[in-house]
């Protein structure tokens, strides 16, 4: 089972669960009485979705009060149709209901991330190439939303800037050529990283292989040039499809022989699934 990289969430989940709380759920409060326990259901609603976020569950009731007992919670990657259980939590209602919109929102958004990331995988099965993240992710929840992609079977890209070199084009501009801006960034950058060339015609291809990069990025380029981008770099050297891929395409583009597939849709345009909770009082 994937699992989350070691890294403390609580500030993450404080703000979110404080942003909707504000200054009390005046709703339960009414409704409500102290101390009463209660039971959640989630329940999925989509005909086919990937579970993801049910990591979070415990955490966020716990720091809403709810005290909660896990009965039932499905696996981080799990395939669940319409009307399964997600997960079962007994607790303290009102604190169930303090995070009720909190969790969902997370659960619902990650939980969308891992099942396009699935479809995508899916969909270039048998073929040498993998489905990658980018950084287009909504700022603050890189981290989670790199880790849906992860739990849908996907890849991760960079983290940040700092997790590898990308010279993309007005890295190119700034520094005269595609020669000049890896001489550049091989004084700079520790031998153990990669340099990376985004291109966007075959002679940029031929300029990056002589300036002896060891990863391509073919960026919106057709699928004809994109095999022959292969045949030029041979089997050594890693090549990245880039730019407008959808499940449409992704096919043919992963069976020109492209090592990676980088989609940024999978995180900047993706559609949250539905996902509800029902509590009832015990």
């Amino acid at each position: 089972m994937e699992i989350l990289r070691q890294l403390d969430l609580t500030d993450l989940l404080r703000r979110a669960l404080a942003e909707d709380v504000g200054h009390g759920d005046i709703s339960t409060a009414a409704t409500v009485a102290p101390g009463q326990p209660g039971r959640a259901r989630i329940i999925a609603k989509e005909e086919r979705l990937i579970f993801c976020g049910g990591v979070l569950i415990e955490k966020l009731f716990a720091m809403a009060g709810a005290e909660p007992k896990i009965e039932l919670l499905a696996p981080e990657g799990a395939e669940l149709m319409g009307g399964q259980s997600a997960a079962e939590i007994d607790g303290v209602l009102a604190g169930m209901l303090l995070a009720e919109r909190t969790a969902l929102n997370f659960m619902q958004l990650l939980s969308g991330i891992a099942t396009i990331t699935r479809q995508y995988v899916d969909a270039i099965k048998g073929t040498r190439a993998r489905i990658i993240d980018t950084r287009k992710t909504h700022p603050g929840l890189r981290e989670l939303e790199k880790y849906a992609v992860r739990v849908g079977g996907g890849f991760n890209h960079r983290f940040g800037l700092d997790g590898g070199v990308l010279i993309k084009d007005n890295h190119i501009a700034a520094a005269g050529s595609i020669a000049k801006a890896v001489d550049r960034a091989r004084h700079l950058a520790p031998h153990t990283i990669k340099i990376q060339v985004e291109c966007e015609t075959l002679e940029q291809v031929e300029e990056a292989l002589k300036a002896g990069v060891t990863v391509i990025l073919l960026d919106n380029m057709p699928v004809d040039k994109m095999r022959r981008a292969r045949q030029m770099a041979g089997p050594e050297i890693q090549i990245e499809a880039s730019g407008g891929i959808t499940l449409k395409t992704v096919r043919e583009i992963a069976e020109t022989g492209v090592d990676l597939i980088s989609v940024g849709a999978l995180t900047h345009s993706v559609r949250a699934v539905d996902l509800s909770m029902r509590i009832e009082a015990h």
